[in-house]
């Protein structure tokens, strides 16, 4: 089969077809899209090599009867079932977890994939391939939610709008709160008009004003200008993975007692039930398809500054 595999090089390559193991389902691959994750993997992130890939939509080929030609997404986190965490029903902080296409777990972008059955959600018919793709990254952003209560009163900014960026403004505009984007060129602004979402550039924002700040931004300097928006006893919510140490000055988070939460992935079922109610927009976050022929251009073209979603079409 055809895989899209890094190891030092980034290449399309051919690859033998997984075989499931006990409890896992064969899914033929059906659309797939291209994250900031997979690019910073290329970057260095994690000293990855292997498969890459972990937002999908699929058809189950071999499994359960029950799913047997069934349109599936994926969880991403494959928990061991038997240390504490798994015991307390937190299977993405299992000990011994691996992760699709991030960590000892072949990715989705290759022609097949297999994966626990547990981890598969069913794909209502109502909900197209290209909307499915983002099931995972917008459970990523509904995760804000558990980690952080949200009052309607709150006023919440969101540091990097990029692909989760716009997902994470729509979401927390749901709660009712005074959400705030911050924009750094025109095509977000749009799309935040679009939304009713307030647009702002950072230097148009006051220090110290936002009870919570959510950092999308994937660069060391998001924390800091998080830092400087946030009240003092408010909330930075972590969403970015980091390729370098970003420097953060501790003394203002302990003097202005500033509460940190990391946030990662989150509720499918519920993503699924925005998707399927059309309380979100996605498909205006879809930049360019390609054939999985072209899946190293795809790369290349997701890595450009800027861009928004790029699909791979199986």
């Amino acid at each position: 089969m055809r895989a899209l595999v890094f190891d030092g090089q980034l290449r399309l390559a051919t690859v033998p077809p997984p075989q499931p193991q006990t409890g896992q389902a064969l899914l033929k691959l059906r659309r797939a899209g291209i994250c900031n994750t997979d690019l910073e993997l290329v970057a260095g992130l994690y000293h990855f090599t292997g498969i890459l890939g972990h937002e999908f939509v699929a058809e189950v080929e071999q499994g359960p009867s029950h799913l047997i030609g069934q349109r599936v997404v994926g969880e991403i986190n494959i928990g061991c079932g038997q240390c504490d965490f798994c015991q307390r029903g937190i299977s993405s902080q299992c000990r011994n977890r691996s992760a699709v296409g991030i960590h000892q777990h072949p990715g989705a972008f290759a022609d097949y994939l297999a994966l626990s059955a547990s981890n598969l959600h069913h794909v209502p018919d109502s909900i197209s391939d290209d909307t499915a793709v983002f099931v995972e990254p917008l459970a990523a952003a509904l995760q804000i939610m558990e980690g952080v209560h949200i009052s309607p009163r709150d006023r919440i900014i969101v540091l990097g709008l990029g692909k989760l960026g716009m997902l994470a403004v729509q979401v927390l505009r749901l709660t009712g709160a005074d959400v705030i984007g911050v924009v750094r060129h025109e095509k977000q602004s749009q799309l935040l008009s679009r939304w009713g979402i307030t647009a702002c550039t950072y230097q148009d924002l006051e220090s110290e004003r936002a009870q919570v700040v959510v950092d999308c931004t994937g660069q060391a300097s998001g924390f800091s200008d998080a830092l400087h928006l946030v009240e003092a006893r408010g909330t930075i919510v972590l969403k970015s993975t980091y390729e370098g140490l970003p420097q953060v000055n501790l003394t203002q988070v302990a003097a202005r007692e500033i509460r940190i939460v990391g946030s990662r992935c989150g509720p499918f079922e519920a993503a699924l039930r925005l998707l399927q109610a059309g309380l979100v927009d996605v498909e205006s976050l879809i930049e360019a398809r390609y054939p999985f022929a072209a899946a190293p251009d795809a790369m290349q073209h997701a890595g450009q500054r800027g861009t928004l979603k790029v699909l791979l079409d199986f």
